[in-house]
């Protein structure tokens, strides 16, 4: 197996440079109706960017021994080979289209991936702003592993996701030509993806590519000013608090429930998910479904 460099270790100066260059801009020409950049919202994505990778460490630890229990018992391998390893990045863009769908629904996960939505503002800081309970992300990548995909290809396309992304949350770039709109996740694209309007809500999950929305059915363009955040906002800059306020919303919903089906749907079922009303409590607003709205700080079903 070939060595393949740290594509987000290689980038950083990338990423600095980048960063330093949008907030120049800001300075020079100023957008009355961007978001821009607020210092303690930047101190803060950066922070949680600084803390996943230490997080992230100790969870690769597990997550590399299951690959590689996996990997040695496929019979199947995939060669490395240029063609192949453009298939790899291909297919792990599929699987994190479905492994970044599965987290806007489901709301456990869901309560990983709002760390990345808590920002009310959209800029390149905001691209830094990553979980610190990521070991959620890891099973939707077992197929690549079981069809003979070495564990560090895999870990190599990854990087080449996260860095790809990078780049697209921005509002200082508009659309692109229209070909490359048609194919590739765009800034105008990724701030679809960040709003809070109803409209945009869970939709453009595709990382580099934008195909897998449009042909699943999740893909809206860019029509008004995307208002970003979340639909219920947390109003904090604890790095704490940001990286665990689901899970406590999702505990408090939990212990108030009256019934286990109740309880798996405040896991399990969508993030603005609550239990239908009694028969006798239609139309009254006064019967516990009323009582019940989640906890979750997140956005709506």
């Amino acid at each position: 197996m070939p060595h393949l460099p740290d594509v987000v270790l290689w980038s950083i100066p990338a990423f600095v440079l980048l960063t330093v260059l949008e907030v120049v801009s800001y300075r020079l020409f100023p957008d009355e109706d961007a978001a821009g950049y607020e210092v303690k919202d930047a101190a803060t994505s950066v922070g949680m960017g600084l803390g996943s990778l230490v997080f992230d460490a100790l969870w690769k630890i597990p997550i590399v021994a299951v690959y590689a229990a996996l990997y040695e018992v496929t019979p199947l391998r995939v060669p490395f080979l240029w063609w192949t390893l453009l298939l790899a990045l291909l297919a792990q863009d599929f699987f994190y289209y479905w492994s970044h769908r599965g987290h806007h629904v489901i709301r456990v996960l869901w309560a990983c991936h709002v760390v990345h939505h808590s920002s009310r503002n959209f800029n390149l800081t905001t691209a830094l702003r990553q979980p610190w309970t990521s070991w959620t992300v890891w099973p939707f990548y077992l197929p690549m592993i079981a069809a003979g995909v070495h564990p560090a290809v895999l870990a190599f396309c990854q990087s080449t996701n996260l860095v790809y992304q990078f780049w697209v949350h921005t509002e200082r770039v508009g659309r692109l030509p229209r070909p490359l709109e048609y194919v590739l996740n765009t800034p105008s694209h990724h701030r679809v993806h960040h709003a809070s309007q109803g409209g945009y809500l869970d939709r453009n999950f595709g990382g580099i590519l934008i195909l897998w929305d449009r042909l699943f059915g999740s893909f809206v363009a860019e029509s008004e000013r995307p208002v970003y955040g979340l639909t219920k906002n947390i109003d904090t800059y604890n790095p704490l608090r940001v990286a665990t306020h689901e899970y406590a919303a999702i505990w408090r919903d939990v212990r108030a429930a009256t019934t286990w089906r109740e309880r798996a749907g405040r896991v399990f079922r969508g993030p603005g998910w609550q239990p239908a009303a009694p028969a006798g409590a239609v139309g009254t607003g006064r019967g516990p479904a009323a009582s019940q709205a989640p906890a979750t700080e997140g956005r709506a079903a």
